[in-house]
């Protein structure tokens, strides 16, 4: 079960600094530029954790696939980009990916 919440602070990680990316301004503001270093740091050591127990494309597929559609809906809330029908059609689609492996797929640790 740890490697749920390994996952969870993973994705919480990289996609607090994905988001803060754009503030940092090419890394030329220095706390937005912090948050982006300490988050990537987060993300990928707990990621690594998952790694552990979990299999690699499962938990990459899952980390990737929650953290697009995370880091769209700060970029539409916090940055003002605009979601049209189709990005928000892939996001759903990418939504059910996650939850069709975690639901029906053998591959998925449980």
């Amino acid at each position: 079960m740890n490697h749920w919440i390994f996952l969870g602070i993973a994705i919480a990680g990289e996609v607090i600094a994905t988001s803060a990316l754009k503030a940092s301004e090419g890394f030329s503001k220095p706390i937005p530029s912090i948050v982006v270093a300490v988050g990537y740091l987060i993300a990928f050591y707990f990621l690594s954790l998952t790694l552990k127990t979990m299999q690699v494309g499962v938990a990459y597929a899952i980390w990737a696939g929650l953290g697009v559609v995370l880091v769209s809906a700060i970029a539409w809330i916090v940055y003002g980009q605009k979601l049209d029908l189709p990005a928000i059609a892939g996001m759903a689609l990418i939504i059910s990916g996650v939850m069709v492996m975690n639901l029906f797929s053998k591959s998925v640790s449980h």
